[in-house]
């Protein structure tokens, strides 16, 4: 794997780091610096209209610019799943989503700028407040786009960015 390799420690600056464990881990024999790239956690929300339509946005950046996601991202430190849901939510849309409900998680990748993060991406329902204004993100969102799901190739068919968007769809759909 060409991704995830250091060309110096960042401790001490030796060059013969070592990548282990397909660029999970690296390891300096000169400092006994252990560094380990474990996996993150994401948040996403599947939000739905009168219509039930469901909104998606335009990613504005890489990885996979242009294609469609859920609104979310990762979880901050001393953050719980819900309350990385709701600020994900509010700083992507400009709208504070209410009645936050879990649904399901699946792995993914993330690939960003030579690395690669594995992430345990945590997906959950939510609705907006009845007078609302979406407000994309700059750098973040390009635009948003309200889609009919109504059946399991609508879901199929959808440019996303991320498989596990696609499998969380897929299981809410099933359970609603």
């Amino acid at each position: 794997m060409e991704d995830n390799k250091f060309s110096f420690c960042p401790k001490c600056g030796s060059t013969k780091i070592e990548t282990l464990r397909n660029g999970r881990k690296w390891k300096c024999p000169d400092c006994s610096f252990d560094l380990y790239n474990n996996v993150a956690s994401a948040v996403a929300v599947i939000i739905t209209n009168n219509q039930g339509q469901v909104l998606f946005e335009k990613r504005a950046k890489e990885p996979r610019k242009g294609f469609l996601a859920l609104p979310g991202g990762f979880t901050d430190p001393d953050e719980s799943a819900e309350e990385a849901a709701r600020r994900e939510c509010r700083e992507e849309t400009g709208v504070e989503a209410i009645s936050i409900d879990y649904v399901c998680s699946f792995p993914n990748t993330y690939p960003y700028k030579g690395m690669v993060y594995k992430t345990c991406d945590l997906f959950f329902t939510a609705s907006l407040p009845p007078d609302y204004t979406l407000s994309a993100q700059e750098g973040e969102v390009q635009e948003f786009n309200w889609l009919p799901i109504n059946t399991i190739e609508d879901i199929e068919q959808l440019p996303l960015a991320f498989p596990s968007a696609r499998k969380a769809l897929l299981s809410w759909f099933a359970k609603k």
